[in-house]
């Protein structure tokens, strides 16, 4: 449960990573709020998560999820760029995430 937890709240770390750049530097009322929102629950959820799972593993993995999700998401929404090199970047990252995982035993 802990894992499903840390992942959702990897994704909402992914929304308001995301939510930041509708805020418009928080002048905008609506997304500032699910912003903030987003902001409250990933940490929230990473908070109890970390009940069960190492503080160094559940951290790097919200982070990790937060990264990939928010690279993969400025490419499709905002025209970034997805060029060889940043993609094999995400791959890494996508690594590490799954050997962190498989090196926990909880």
């Amino acid at each position: 449960m802990a894992w499903i937890l840390l992942i959702l709240a990897g994704l909402l770390e992914v929304g308001w990573a995301i939510g930041l750049k509708y805020t418009d530097g928080f002048t905008r009322f609506w997304p500032t709020v699910w912003t903030a929102l987003a902001m409250i629950l990933s940490l929230a959820l990473l908070g109890v998560a970390m009940k069960s799972l190492p503080v160094g593993t559940a951290y790097s993995v919200w982070v990790g999820v937060g990264a990939v999700g928010t690279v993969i998401l400025g490419i499709i929404l905002f025209g970034e760029p997805a060029n060889p090199a940043r993609l094999i970047s995400v791959g890494l990252i996508v690594a590490g995430i799954i050997g962190l995982k498989l090196a926990t035993t909880t």
